[in-house]
């Protein structure tokens, strides 16, 4: 059975991205299933700390990502509207180059709070960083300026 509120569509969740950090990191979403979404990031010049590796809070950034949009395409866009409340990540592997892939999926799904683990493995599929992610769930004091569904 299907988390979502409405059937969420791919290219449509990449176009929200635009002028935004997501885009400038170059995030895109490659997958939906019924309880998970999964988004790549690439690792270069933008998500590399001085080391040469990627920095961990790219890391963060590409878990908050897949934790706000899974959150807010699995409520009522009419009624609520989730965000970011608290994040944690462990940094297990770095790595220098290639692509990093999150997999987010709800963990708790209430109705004040919802809580995302993120999983972002290499290329090799090693894992490289988990996440938690609590996502506070909001009521509309005023229309949102965009959609996602």
């Amino acid at each position: 059975m299907s988390i979502w509120f409405a059937t969420p569509e791919l290219d449509k969740i990449n176009r929200f991205a635009e002028n935004t950090l997501v885009e400038h990191v170059d995030i895109r979403f490659t997958e939906i299933g019924d309880d998970y979404l999964r988004a790549t990031m690439p690792v270069d010049r933008r998500t590399h700390q001085p080391m040469g590796i990627l920095h961990g809070g790219a890391s963060v950034v590409l878990a908050e990502t897949l934790a706000s949009v899974g959150a807010n395409i699995s409520v009522d866009p009419a009624k609520n509207y989730c965000v970011g409340l608290e994040i944690n990540a462990n940094h297990i592997r770095s790595v220098s180059d290639g692509l990093v892939t999150g997999t987010g999926s709800p963990v708790h799904m209430g109705k004040t709070t919802q809580i995302w683990e993120i999983r972002l493995t290499d290329e090799k599929e090693r894992l490289t960083c988990i996440s938690r992610v609590t996502m506070a769930v909001l009521s509309h004091i005023k229309k949102m300026p965009h959609r996602m569904l």
